[in-house]
């Protein structure tokens, strides 16, 4: 049988199909059954990353000093607190950290799964003292902010920044009527949008991703300046 040749710089059918399989058969029996073929789909997601990296370096030299081995999340789930005991992930998640701290800071992500297949950037979920830097400088530089999240390149994959994570009333020292409070309430500042399988197979994907990710460099960048000042 004659295998098709398989770009490095793209993502392959067989490794969704593993991704879909162990959805369905997400036990250690069946995995060690298919190590073999966990192992090469996610040699298959780390040279995509490194793909990734070697052009978003040029617009962003902080992830210059990344890999894809090292980028790419443990495919094991930790279940300690968790009432869903599957042991594995669905997906290949990759965090691209633009400090030393890794994700706690702004970063780049690709999440990669079977129909929830999406790009995002910023700073989610920070820790209390890095809020209140963000909603400062927003506070202080709205228009900057604003013209980053409203510039016409992040609007084409953003239609806003993710709401999920909210205060339900104005933080602590700002007034209910400031007129952007929607934006200093948020509890994260991410940015995400959706990607299609065909997309991802396409042998376009690293500058498709790369072009989405350069769309989240000032966000990224505006996000440390803030924790960094």
């Amino acid at each position: 049988m004659i295998h098709p040749i398989q770009n490095a710089d793209m993502l392959h059918q067989t490794t969704f199909d593993f991704l879909a399989e162990l959805a369905i058969n997400n036990n250690r029996e069946w995995f060690m059954a298919n190590k073999p073929r966990y192992e090469t789909a996610r040699k298959n997601v780390e040279e995509l990353v490194d793909a990734i990296i070697k052009k978003l370096a040029t617009i962003d030299p902080a992830v210059a000093g990344l890999t894809g081995k090292k980028s790419v999340m443990r495919i094991y789930r930790d279940v300690r607190f968790s009432k869903d005991k599957s042991p594995y992930k669905k997906n290949f998640g990759i965090v691209l950290g633009t400090t030393e701290k890794g994700v706690n800071g702004p970063c780049y992500y690709l999440h990669v799964e079977p129909g929830q297949c999406f790009v995002a950037g910023g700073y989610w979920m920070p820790p209390a003292d890095h809020v209140k830097a963000i909603r400062q400088e927003i506070d202080y530089n709205t228009e900057e902010f604003k013209s980053i999240i409203g510039g016409k390149g992040f609007k084409q994959y953003f239609k806003e920044l993710d709401v999920e994570e909210k205060l339900k009333t104005a933080p602590k020292g700002y007034p209910s009527d400031h007129p952007d409070i929607e934006l200093l309430k948020l509890k994260s500042y991410t940015a995400s949008t959706q990607l299609n399988a065909k997309e991802l197979l396409d042998n376009k994907v690293v500058d498709k991703i790369v072009n989405i990710f350069s769309e989240l460099f000032l966000l990224n960048q505006f996000l440390q300046n803030a924790i960094s000042s």
